[in-house]
């Protein structure tokens, strides 16, 4: 998966049913995505944003190749100063993680891995992280047949993605790599935002509506075709 900054619990239930969890880096930076933003309120049509400051790069930029901008880190606790949650928060975790959004990394995807690794540790899930652009994989390779690459890469017998990765994966490829597909379940708990949920609540709440939620569905009969 791409490595979001604080998105949905749902996200996290990866952690919770894979041994190792690859930080897909390698592929182009998605500017309307969730790699450089966190929504922190508003609806799904008009969400309101807690944005990375980065700097200005090319279009065909990889998420591993991304940078702050050079007053990232007054500009970061400036926009955290701004949100009265995020300020007031007195969970057990709230602390630290007032700490991280404050003290950006050298580089974004350190930023980024940093956050998914304390979130795992705050959560108590015991998750192999590695990233895609550190393994050889062949660039020429695109959608299904890199991800297919990737996890054979790291010797996997079983493939996990999120519920939108129905429309983008067939069952019957991965079997051709002696591999198996399958899905989580749509997330329907109460976090929707998990750093709202980290500065407010305990982290063992949170685990158990992960925990809870983290059921895997089996390939649909077209996706085995």
């Amino acid at each position: 998966m791409q490595p979001y900054f604080f998105p949905y619990a749902g996200y996290f239930r990866l952690f919770a049913v894979c041994e190792v969890f690859v930080i897909y880096d390698c592929v182009q930076f998605p500017r309307r995505g969730r790699v450089h933003r966190c929504q922190i309120g508003g609806d799904r049509e008009r969400p309101t944003w807690l944005t990375l400051p980065l700097e200005r790069q090319p279009r065909e930029t990889l998420i591993k190749d991304l940078r702050f901008s050079p007053n990232a880190r007054e500009e970061l606790r400036d926009r955290v100063e701004r949100v009265a949650w995020i300020k007031g928060g007195s969970s057990p975790a709230a602390g630290l993680i007032r700490e991280l959004l404050e003290r950006p990394a050298s580089s974004v995807i350190d930023y980024l891995e940093d956050s998914l690794r304390r979130v795992a540790e705050l959560l108590a899930f015991d998750i192999k992280f590695i990233r895609s652009s550190r393994l050889a994989i062949d660039p020429q390779l695109r959608g299904q047949d890199r991800v297919i690459a990737i996890a054979s890469a790291v010797g996997a017998k079983r493939y996990v993605n999120s519920p939108g990765g129905r429309r983008l994966y067939d069952a019957a490829a991965f079997a051709e790599a002696n591999m198996e597909l399958r899905f989580l379940s749509s997330y329907n708990g109460p976090f929707t935002n998990m750093l709202h949920a980290l500065m407010t609540e305990e982290p063992g709440v949170i685990r158990a509506d992960i925990i809870n939620a983290s059921t895997l569905d089996v390939a649909t009969p077209q996706q085995l075709r």
